[in-house]
């Protein structure tokens, strides 16, 4: 069953990049409090991911922050590792928390993963975007058409809060 609005957010451990290295992290620590936008791509270093839907929040950042959000984060099936590189590529800095979700555990536990094998992806998130008040799905747009991010980049969320 897909996570809807009122719904809590699962508590499954996932990872971040740190200075030590690749870190455990509680969802429910880092998403469940304040208000958080949180928002997925299929993959780190993908042509969408990375010259849209990322760049959009990192664009829209302060935007985002002026209504009242405490947090962004960006989570995606891959590893730490990846991520921690793609958020160096791409120059997010302090803007956007960059989330892996290495075996896919929180995004099973949201019901939102995607069969990518057809692209040799095999699976994946769904592209979607999330606005949680204290861990609580307040809204959420998942993309239907693949490579858009009309529901879920930066522009959409705005026009949510």
């Amino acid at each position: 069953m897909t996570i809807a609005v009122g719904d809590t957010i699962p508590d499954v451990t996932i990872r971040t990049m740190t200075a030590s290295g690749p870190t455990p992290i509680q969802t429910a620590e880092i998403l469940g409090t304040g208000t958080t936008v949180l928002f997925a791509v299929p993959g780190a270093f993908t042509p969408t991911c990375s010259d849209f839907h990322l760049p959009s929040y990192i664009l829209r950042n302060e935007e985002l922050r002026a209504k009242g959000v405490d947090t962004i984060a960006c989570l995606s099936v891959n590893d730490a590792f990846v991520m921690g590189a793609w958020g160096e590529q791409q120059g997010v800095g302090d803007s956007v928390m960059m989330l892996a979700d290495g075996n896919g555990d929180f995004t099973r536990a949201l019901g939102l993963e995607m069969d990518g094998s057809g692209f040799g992806l095999g699976t994946r998130s769904q592209r979607y975007a999330m606005i949680l008040r204290d861990g609580v799905v307040e809204m959420i747009s998942i993309e239907t058409a693949g490579g858009s991010i009309e529901k879920s980049g930066a522009e959409a969320v705005l026009a949510a809060l």
